[in-house]
């Protein structure tokens, strides 16, 4: 058992360690792995947020970002089993499932005719017959219509398949696609690297290496592409600090990660429905430490539909500079799983208020973080009578 003393003598050193950490992001000096294992471990949440808050402050100032995007999901139905997913539909059980044509699809870009959206999100299942043409097609035909409409595109695990499927390269798909119309890549299906813990929630995807591996070549193609990373379940600390770690060292060589993007767990209508769901504390700590340890992205964004707008605005206080966009009730892949947000759509005039009422300062970017509009001298009531008009 250990004494008053001992403990007193662990806790002094671990203040002392913190304190070196500290030192270190002050003095913007990288963190070790060790480093962010005893941040999540040991660190207190105020000190956490005051950390990741002043590195915030650092690249960013109180600049906001948010952008004007919809998404399109082309079929939930998909070959593979994905202990986490609510979304879903096993091809051989289709009763709930959907399919979307590239008519249908293309309809939904023209609904946006006139409206200033600058970004469509186009993911989904992986569908056996939905293949590297039909996607090639798709974004050429998004492109004929509306050629300044940026295309983000399909996760790696998407990717994998698709390229598999056509027997091409991963390079020579990507190339593919792009002539066709992919402007960059979301960070999707990232899940978790640790190959023990993938083993377990999505044993038959795309693995680590391979996720990487389509990012890299995406990168030396001169695209840029996100990366995300799914906590809160079996995973420990190291897990994380381990996912992240990778993440590091392949931005250490192409630097085209432009944001990571943490995504919460949710347990409803999925096999790991018996797991509870992670506190909102270990959320803020979770943002805290990834602003803290992945000092080569430039961003770190907070995915409103998926926390919740109010939880999301807590996060602009540790570390997160980015709430994504207006989403406009397009996407079902975490409404679903029981997100916050059932029927995730805020308008631009809302956005603003969300960042202003913690005083920070609203700016619309585009995909590439390209400044669209600062909003931070528009008030709300101007803004409103500027989109009425």
């Amino acid at each position: 058992m250990q004494t008053g003393i001992e403990a007193l003598l662990q806790s002094n050193r671990i203040e002392a360690d913190l304190k070196i950490i500290a030192d270190k992001i002050y003095n913007q000096q990288r963190i070790t792995e060790a480093d962010g294992l005893l941040l999540f471990e040991k660190a207190s949440l105020p000190f956490l947020g005051a950390l990741a808050n002043h590195v915030r402050e650092r690249l960013h100032g109180d600049t906001t970002y948010f952008n004007r995007n919809f998404h399109i999901e082309p079929t939930n139905v998909c070959v593979f089993s994905c202990n986490f997913c609510a979304y879903s539909k096993l091809y051989a059980k289709r009763e709930e499932g959907w399919e979307l044509s590239i008519e249908q699809m293309l309809h939904m870009v023209q609904k946006y005719d006139g409206v200033p959206v600058t970004e469509v999100h186009i993911v989904g299942g992986v569908h056996p017959k939905m293949d590297l043409q039909f996607f090639a097609d798709l974004l050429k035909a998004i492109k004929t219509h509306r050629p300044g409409l940026h295309i983000k595109a399909f996760t790696a695990v998407e990717y994998d398949y698709m390229f598999r499927k056509a027997k091409v390269s991963v390079e020579e798909g990507l190339k593919i696609l792009i002539s066709h119309g992919l402007d960059s890549i979301p960070g999707g299906g990232a899940e978790i690297f640790s190959p023990e813990i993938r083993e377990q929630i999505c044993a038959d995807k795309v693995n680590a290496d391979g996720w990487l591996k389509i990012h890299e070549t995406a990168h030396k193609l001169g695209l840029h592409s996100n990366a995300t990373m799914l906590y809160g379940h079996i995973e420990s600390y190291a897990h994380r600090i381990d996912h992240m770690n990778r993440l590091r060292m392949l931005q250490d060589e192409t630097g085209g990660f432009q944001t990571f993007i943490p995504l919460k767990f949710r347990n409803k209508d999925n096999d790991m429905s018996n797991i509870s769901e992670s506190t909102v504390a270990e959320d803020m700590k979770m943002y805290a430490v990834a602003r803290l340890f992945l000092d080569n992205f430039p961003h770190l964004k907070a995915y409103w539909p998926m926390l919740g707008r109010h939880n999301a605005q807590m996060t602009l206080s540790f570390g997160v500079n980015d709430i994504d966009g207006t989403i406009d009730d397009t996407t079902k892949i975490y409404s679903m799983a029981g997100s916050e947000e059932q029927t995730p759509s805020m308008t631009t005039e809302q956005l603003m208020a969300l960042i202003k009422q913690v005083k920070r300062k609203p700016v619309e970017r585009d995909t590439l973080y390209n400044v669209v509009k600062d909003y931070s001298e528009v008030t709300v009531a101007e803004e409103a009578g500027f989109s009425s008009n």
